[in-house]
């Protein structure tokens, strides 16, 4: 959905309540995971941290979306749950005008107790600008002590805007994962007990 101002807030909870019915915009689910041969995926790593309090820190930051505290890119709801299933809606500021588009965390990574990695994928609805899925993961490589934050990524434009925009939409998305890994890294360096205390009853790494 692209339009002219910023959406009201009422707008955007209506937006989110009408996308929980709509399907995927694509298939299958799972094209983005480090195991898929699917074809043009941009996979991004970047040092976020050392060490298992920064992994931890880490981890806490993609439970509370801070990969998305970029100024021009907002989610909602803000304190969205990353368990497969939940919808939710990007606004994202484009040059002169914005757009809303929704989506579905699709899986989750991490959850079969591996201790040195955590994150989650979703993917787009049919009221999304583009089509494809994105997966948001952290990891800690126990031979170096390193802590990685890692975007992979595979899209392609579903609204005719989105279309005729496309060489400034891969523009946009470069620019969202070097802003989203920047915005990882201050994450990291926050005090982790604040994030605890936002979310108490969200288990963490391993």
């Amino acid at each position: 959905m692209f339009l002219v101002q910023r959406p009201s807030q009422q707008s955007i909870n209506r937006f989110i309540d009408e996308s929980k019915d709509l399907p995927l915009s694509y298939g299958p689910i799972g094209l983005v995971r480090p195991e898929s041969a699917h074809d043009d995926v941009v996979d991004v790593a970047v040092t976020v941290g050392r060490g298992r309090d920064d992994f931890e820190r880490a981890c806490a930051a993609l439970v509370a979306w801070k990969h998305f505290d970029i100024g021009w890119v907002e989610l909602f709801p803000e304190r969205a749950s990353i368990d497969p299933g939940t919808v939710v809606a990007v606004l994202i500021r484009h040059l002169g005008f914005w757009s809303l588009n929704g989506c579905r965390v699709v899986y989750r990574v991490g959850d079969d107790g591996a201790p040195t990695t955590f994150g989650f994928a979703y993917g787009t609805l049919t009221n999304h600008a583009e089509s494809g899925e994105e997966l948001f993961e952290v990891r800690a490589d126990p031979r170096t002590d390193e802590v990685t934050y890692r975007i992979r990524a595979w899209s392609r434009p579903r609204a005719a805007l989105a279309r005729l925009g496309h060489p400034v939409a891969r523009l946009l998305q470069a620019r969202f994962r070097r802003d989203s890994a920047e915005a990882m890294k201050r994450a990291t360096r926050d005090d982790q007990r604040n994030l605890r205390h936002r979310f108490p009853s969200v288990p963490l790494c391993g």
